[in-house]
């Protein structure tokens, strides 16, 4: 059943949130950045605003210790982090391309193993996602079979409605928990008209002719020059809602320190670098034609899923202006002309 709230009482929900002790995560100003950062009170939220950086952090943070050692008289004393410690936490804001990841990615993070950080942070978080109503020209979701009213990952999914307001949806039990739990500040639905929804630039991909390309061109001298102009930076995958790749690492001294897990990427020159001194991708173009692989063809043969969600932040924040979207078109217009 759709419910409404006005933008007072969305408001006044993140306070609500705050004074039972959750954490609540969203859209915020810092300086002349949208970011995702908790929010310290409802008036903190930049409702609408696409953030720079993707909401993934908030189930897979960038840095985090996983257990910490110490050397004592009576020998070496691990401790573990428990997950179960993790806070309660509300995501509130998430433009489809970011509610849409979480999904996306339990696959890999419960593929041979559950990551128990990961799962408990997810399980502990509850999704507000928003419809979104403006698109700039990076914007693709269409492309991967997402959209801008997509409620893929949201738990309780709100429409902007014209006059103000939003109009409710809760596509899962958190949704209609957190819905039943703060019932006085929804309202029933009326018949207020949705704002008009965002126009992304590229309606579709032919994903499978995509895939197809991919596997017949592993060798494709074309790759040379696709990443002739790729830095190495990593920045893409950092902005990433889906890339996972992560490093563990041990920092500190011989008689105590901690375990950490960190975000890596595979555009990195020693990603692959093997303690022998080979590397097997050796070169940029090697690198980015993995992640072109990874996410159009090995995550879907894999798991039966896009690695992407046509976020455009490996577009617009690309520094030496790599368009994947051109990338992708050149693919399946040379796969067409191929096949006509």
């Amino acid at each position: 059943m759709s419910k409404t709230i006005s933008e007072d009482n969305l408001r006044a929900l993140i306070d609500a949130l705050l004074a039972e002790g959750k954490r609540v995560v969203g859209p915020c100003r810092e300086g002349d950045v949208t970011l995702y950062a908790p929010l310290a009170s409802g008036t903190d939220l930049a409702a609408g605003e696409l953030p720079r950086r993707s909401a993934k952090e908030t189930v897979f943070p960038l840095c985090e210790t996983i257990l910490t050692y110490e050397r004592t008289k009576d020998g070496t004393k691990l401790t573990d982090i428990d997950p179960a410690r993790f806070p309660q936490t509300v995501l509130v804001g998430a433009r489809p391309c970011d509610a849409a990841a979480a999904p996306v990615l339990d696959a890999v993070f419960t593929w041979d193993y559950d990551d128990p950080f990961y799962l408990e942070r997810r399980r502990r978080t509850t999704v507000i996602g928003f419809a979104c109503t403006d698109a700039d020209a990076a914007c693709f979701c269409t492309a991967v079979g997402l959209g801008p009213d997509s409620t893929k990952g949201s738990d309780l999914f709100l429409a902007p409605l014209e006059g103000g307001g939003y109009r409710c949806e809760a596509p899962s039990d958190k949704g209609e928990a957190l819905l039943a739990a703060h019932a006085g500040l929804f309202a029933e639905a009326n018949r207020a008209e949705p704002v008009p929804l965002a126009a992304p630039a590229v309606d579709g991909f032919e994903l499978p002719r995509i895939k197809a390309w991919l596997e017949a061109h592993f060798e494709d001298p074309q790759w040379a020059e696709i990443a002739a102009r790729c830095a190495g930076c990593g920045a893409c995958a950092f902005l990433c809602p889906v890339c996972h790749c992560f490093d563990i690492v041990d920092e500190g001294g011989e008689n105590q320190g901690t375990r950490r897990k960190s975000w890596d990427a595979c555009g990195f020159g020693k990603f692959t670098h093997h303690a022998s001194g080979h590397n097997p991708r050796d070169g940029q173009p090697q690198r980015f034609r993995n992640r072109v692989m990874h996410k159009f063809k090995y995550y879907d043969d894999k798991f039966g899923q896009t690695l992407c969600t046509g976020c455009g932040r490996c577009i617009r924040y690309c520094p030496v202006g790599i368009d994947l979207v051109e990338v992708l078109e050149s693919i399946q217009a040379e796969s067409a002309m191929r096949d006509a």
